[in-house]
């Protein structure tokens, strides 16, 4: 009997396992439906097929997280985008999606900016666009060395492309393995497959240039990080924050909601109560990353009294469309 719960132990944990990292998977597709289990309505975004098995990437509409879950432990019902807008019209999701597509009409920063109103700190998003360099990881000892005896595990949004993940597979392992020690807490925000970017106005520029491939950009992106052990958050966030009306409803379209910035510390913007701020964790922005680390010292004696913290970028917007 003992080597028979042993026997299921074992397969148990390598199935829980495995199902954090989908090294192959096929008819991954935008899905919507209303997905019920015994606790709690979700959300359903994508569905996808791995190892003869039907998962569901699922969305909570009240505090925005989403998980991975075999399709065969929900009752589901097919819905359309409209559906979903007016099913979900009082949750935090759908009013995140509204607040984010009425400025969409800037062709920088449009979307979500600010997360946590008249709060004593910042959401603190980092952004990996493609680069040649190493992680700057000092940013990120530096917050769990902060905020380790205030915050444990310690929130933070990172926007991962697919091309950086592709050449950094040492860094981001090193990234998970912040999570797994639980020093880190990390929603994980789609920031496009190529990052394309080129010498012409930003109205032809990243994701506005002629050609772009919305399904790779997003979808192409999405398979990489199940590939990579890492669920994808229900934000987005436009490479150089560049993007136009349009572009913004097809990214909701995906069921995404855009991320944007009041505090780009590389550009001079300074954080304030609530702001969502952004620094490039790439190796490609040395002044934002200087400017981080003097921003944590001068903030030090505040974080040790609790009156700076790290917020959640999902609880920040759960709380403010509650």
């Amino acid at each position: 009997m003992l080597k028979f719960k042993a026997l299921f132990t074992f397969v148990l944990l390598s199935t829980c396992l495995y199902a954090q990292k989908f090294e192959s998977l096929s008819r991954y597709k935008v899905n919507y439906a209303l997905a019920k289990d015994a606790a709690t309505q979700w959300l359903v975004t994508r569905s996808f097929t791995a190892d003869g098995e039907k998962y569901l990437l699922l969305v909570n509409p009240q505090t925005l997280d989403t998980k991975v879950d075999i399709a065969n432990n929900y009752t589901t019902s097919s819905l359309k985008w409209p559906n979903v807008l007016a099913i979900f019209k009082n949750t935090a999701y759908v009013k995140a999606l509204e607040a984010a597509a009425a400025k969409d009409v800037q062709l920088q920063n449009a979307g979500i900016d600010h997360a946590f109103p008249n709060e004593k700190g910042i959401t603190l998003t980092i952004d990996l666009c493609p680069s040649h360099k190493a992680l700057d990881r000092i940013i990120f000892q530096s917050v769990f060395d902060e905020f380790k005896k205030i915050e444990q595990p310690a929130p933070l949004a990172i926007s991962v492309s697919g091309k950086w993940m592709l050449k950094h597979e040492d860094d981001l392992n090193w990234l998970k393995s912040l999570v797994t020690q639980k020093e880190l807490n990390i929603t994980w925000v789609n920031h496009s497959y190529n990052h394309e970017v080129n010498q012409l106005p930003l109205a032809e520029n990243f994701l506005l240039a002629p050609g772009t491939n919305l399904d790779v950009e997003v979808l192409k992106n999405e398979k990489l990080m199940l590939k990579n052990g890492l669920t994808p958050s229900v934000f987005f966030r436009f490479p150089g924050l560049v993007s136009d009306k349009a572009i913004v409803d097809k990214i909701e379209a995906y069921g995404l909601i855009p991320i944007g910035s009041d505090a780009w510390l590389a550009k001079g913007q300074q954080p304030n109560a609530g702001s969502i701020v952004l620094i490039h964790g790439n190796g490609n922005e040395e002044i934002g990353v200087k400017d981080f680390i003097q921003l944590l010292k001068t903030r030090q004696a505040d974080v040790n009294r609790k009156q700076w913290l790290l917020f959640d970028l999902r609880q920040g917007l759960e709380k403010e469309f509650e």
